[in-house]
Formats: structure tokens, sequence, C-alpha cells
């Protein structure tokens, strides 16, 4: 694996602009930057997740795991060509999003983004994955990005939006349906 970090300070940002894993510069802003440190803040967000009671081991077991596999696609786009994400990683977000989502009522209308603290931290966690999403989508617009990487963002997306639902359920909390004006 690469260099450790022993020094977290190094000033060559100062002026804007950052490393990526292949060693060109780029600026702070540039939309592989934004992608994947929306990919940051989204496992960031799961850690906030997985930090609530109540959330059952089978869950967070999937979550934690979850968690890795964004810090593989965190790097898979700040290495431009680099590989990491598969479709057998989307293929696990399918089989659990089938499992979960087999336990519970369809939707017949959308519901807002709340029950419970688990679940309105889930919540807060697929809107994050989302925004990852779009800009990944925009990066790959620009640049060459792997679909691969679009379409685990995407199932993961969904994953969390069934698990808010059942997160919701286990702590007793009812949906709220939206009610449009």
């Amino acid at each position: 694996m690469g260099h450790r970090l022993s020094k977290i300070y190094t000033r060559t940002g100062d002026d804007g602009s950052t490393g990526l894993g292949d060693g060109s510069r780029v600026g702070k802003d540039s939309l592989r930057v934004v992608a994947y440190g929306t990919v940051d803040e989204a496992n960031s967000a799961i850690g906030l997740l997985l930090a609530a009671t109540g959330i059952d081991d089978g869950i967070r077991t999937l979550l934690t795991s979850i968690q890795h596999r964004l810090f593989d696609l965190g790097g898979e786009l700040c290495i431009p060509g680099h590989a990491a994400i598969t479709d057998t990683d989307t293929g696990l977000l399918e089989r659990q999003l089938d499992h979960y989502n087999d336990a519970l009522p369809p939707l017949r209308d959308f519901i807002l983004p709340t029950g419970g603290e688990a679940a309105a931290r889930c919540h807060l966690a697929r809107s994050i994955v989302r925004r990852a999403e779009r800009e990944t989508i925009a990066l790959s617009r620009a640049e060459s990005v792997r679909p691969e990487a679009i379409r685990y963002l995407n199932r993961l997306s969904d994953l969390l939006f069934v698990l808010a639902r059942i997160l919701a359920r286990a702590d007793g909390c009812e949906e709220v349906l939206w009610q449009p004006a």
C-alpha cells in the first residue's frame, strides 16, 4: 500500500491545488476532486449513521462494508484510470436491496425523510450519495469515469432509502407521507 502520512500538513495545497493519486496536481475545485470529496462526505454521513443506537448487527455490518467500498471508490476517482469498484460490488448492493425491500410494504406515495434518529441519518447519507452520483456523472462528461462507479452510487442511494424505511420501523416510527400543497 502507498505511503502513510507522517505529517498532516504539507503547505502544497495553499495555492488552491491538490495532488491526485497519480501524482498530478489539479485545482481543489476540479470536477474530479469535487466528486471524490462528496464520496468522502457520504462515507462520513454513513459513519454518523453508524454512531446511532438501535441499528441491528446485520445492517451495521453491511454499512461498514459499504464504507470500505466507498473508500475504494474515492481512490478510483482520485487516480485517473484506476479501477476499484466492480459489478460484483453493485450486485451485492442489489441483493441486499432486494432482501430488505421484500420486508416492506409497497410505496404508493412519496415519504418525507424522517422516521427516528437512525432513519433520518440514513436519509441524509442517501441524499449525499445522490449528490456524489450527480457530481460523478458531471465528471464523466468531462473526463473518463468507469460506469461501474456511477452504477454503484445509484444502487447505494436506493439501498440507503430502503434501509431508512427499515430503520424507521425498527425505531417504531411511522412513515410520513408527502402531502402536496
